[in-house]
């Protein structure tokens, strides 16, 4: 599975449809969190809810949750229904939003008639959601190694859903700005602004004005 590159191959859905968080078995007795148990996920903006998979192939004090498998959409006849569920976004508070599934993923009907013949349900976690933009100060790239907090699921959690607070997310995104160095590269970039691509972005979609700024 790559991203949103596969999320139409009806083929690598077959083979992997389902996204649970890996966990050391030492860390599964120490949260008192079998296989199956949903558990809440922290992070230094919000949470998610995922599923836990027990197993040893994880070392202990690491947990793991694939970004390669979740899909969602707002609305019935948008995105594709191979591998996303029909989701809600809420406000929570004054800068919280919480996102949460409806349904999971359904047969349908179309052209191809493996859509009637869909078995799995899991549209996975959208976990990229629930942690900050955290630059690393020496290169510029995203930082995807985090510390998070494992607690039991509360009793209103549902598996898939994502909180997150969008103030805790700007001063985080800010305090790691702050660390991070200017480039060599030109105009004091550190890649090319365009890669080369047989259509390239419109300049105006590469930045969005952060508020106050």
């Amino acid at each position: 599975m790559i991203r949103t590159r596969s999320g139409n191959t009806k083929h690598l859905d077959l083979i992997s449809n389902t996204h649970p968080l890996w966990l050391n078995p030492d860390a599964a007795v120490r949260h008192r969190l079998p296989t199956g148990d949903l558990v809440r996920v922290r992070t230094k903006i919000g949470y998610f809810v995922a599923r836990v998979y027990v197993t040893e192939a994880i070392r202990p004090g690491v947990c793991v949750l694939s970004h390669h498998l979740v899909r969602w959409r707002l609305h019935e006849g948008e995105g594709s229904r191979w591998r996303s569920g029909l989701a809600d976004l809420s406000r929570r508070g004054e800068s919280g939003w919480l996102l949460r599934y409806r349904q999971g993923v359904r047969p349908f009907a179309s052209d191809d008639p493996d859509s009637s013949r869909i078995t799995w349900d899991d549209p996975g976690v959208h976990r990229n959601l629930a942690f900050p933009v955290q630059p690393d100060p020496w290169s510029g790239m995203h930082c995807w190694l985090r510390q998070v907090r494992l607690e039991p699921a509360a009793a209103e959690d549902r598996f898939g859903e994502v909180f997150v607070d969008m103030e805790r997310a700007r001063s985080e995104f800010r305090r790691w700005l702050a660390m991070s160095r200017p480039a060599h590269g030109p105009d004091r970039q550190r890649r090319p602004e365009f890669l080369m691509r047989p259509v390239k972005p419109r300049r105006r979609a590469q930045g969005t004005p952060l508020p106050g700024s």
